[in-house]
């Protein structure tokens, strides 16, 4: 058995243990078909034992598909001539630019049953007024963590990872937005920063970070960490929980002193779904604090199920990279939704420093 999937395993025993883990272990039978739902979701951020569960409760088969980044999902879907997906989890950033692009579909979120569950604080936000087109699924930031066992310096600030001692060293986020904009932070400018001038030198500046990058990546970054492959990495939140989980003694999670990037990643139902009400059970399902309690189980990003929180253990609550501290969050940064041609200066910086 792989260390990761028995920590999770214990993880999801503790659940158990404390009453309301039964869901792992029993669910109804299933009826006769009710037909499907299709879910675009990042990878590695459904556990499929929740998607077994709502099929034995519902009788609707779920097809899951995975992307990496909200850029991917957005060209998949847009590439899509047979409308194959219902549901997706887009960032913040990109509901609004999915919204802006007719690509969602509005209804009364506030219908589903279990949209009370939700945190306050989660809702209403700016790329999406009176959550007319989405519902909160997870939430989080990208944050430095660092093995303490090799690295001796004290690492606060994304400025430190440019440091020429971590040479192929570190992992980070296969993300442009989330790397070029570290980057932006450490300089004193925005995480959207969109002046030329600015950019340009932003530019030169994380010229200094390549020769550290042992790899980019953004599907399971914490893999290299754990197995010692790097020593820092600037990677999601809830891949430094599991990190912290899994070796609580070698590892340490670092909020840099510029503030860090913050996201919210949302349910949303596209406008052309072929599977509306099916697309409306599963979200509510998910919004079921049992079943969101399951999902920060195996993937402990910052939960905005305020009901589903209240019945996770400790282990849960005292991880500081689960549980991001509020003068933290409130430093921290959301990625905007910037114009197409300010997108292109930052694909245009990517492109030349992944070469």
């Amino acid at each position: 058995m792989k260390k990761k999937t028995f920590c999770r395993l214990i993880f999801a025993m503790t659940l158990i243990a404390a009453g309301f883990g039964s869901v792992f272990l029993s669910g109804c039978k299933s009826s006769n078909s009710q037909g499907e739902v299709n879910v675009f979701v990042w990878e590695d951020y459904l556990p499929e034992s929740v998607i077994n569960q709502f099929e034995k409760e519902t009788g609707i088969k779920v097809n899951a598909a995975n992307y990496i980044s909200n850029e991917d999902m957005l060209a998949k879907i847009k590439s899509s001539k047979e409308n194959i997906y219902d549901i997706a989890v887009p960032s913040d950033y990109m509901v609004e630019l999915m919204k802006g692009e007719d690509m969602l579909l509005e209804y009364d979120t506030k219908s589903l049953e279990n949209f009370k569950n939700l945190d306050e604080n989660y809702l209403n936000l700016s790329f999406d007024r009176g959550n007319k087109f989405s519902v909160p699924y997870m939430a989080g930031g990208a944050m430095i963590i660092v093995n303490k066992n090799q690295v001796k310096d004290k690492i606060t600030s994304f400025a430190d990872l440019l440091n020429p001692k971590y040479k192929s060293s570190i992992v980070v986020l296969d993300d442009f937005r989330a790397v070029i904009g570290a980057m932006a932070k450490s300089l004193g400018y925005s995480f959207n920063v969109t002046n030329d001038k600015e950019l340009a030198i932003v530019e030169k500046y994380m010229e200094q970070l390549k020769p550290n990058l042992k790899l980019r990546d953004s599907s399971s970054p914490k893999t290299p960490m754990i197995g010692g492959e790097t020593s820092i990495g600037y990677i999601w939140s809830g891949e430094i929980a599991l990190c912290l989980m899994e070796k609580p003694d070698e590892f340490e999670v670092i909020y840099p002193k510029e503030g860090i990037y913050l996201f919210v990643d949302n349910l949303v139902i596209l406008k052309n779904a072929k599977n509306v009400e099916n697309a409306k059970k599963f979200i509510n399902f998910i919004l079921r604090p049992d079943i969101s309690a399951m999902i920060s189980a195996e993937h402990p990003y910052p939960n905005p199920n305020k009901a589903a929180v209240a019945l996770l253990p400790d282990s849960f609550k005292k991880n500081p990279a689960a549980n991001i501290p509020p003068e933290v969050l409130k430093k921290g940064e959301f990625i905007k939704n910037l114009k197409p041609n300010d997108l292109e200066k930052y694909d245009l910086i990517w492109t030349k420093f992944t070469k």
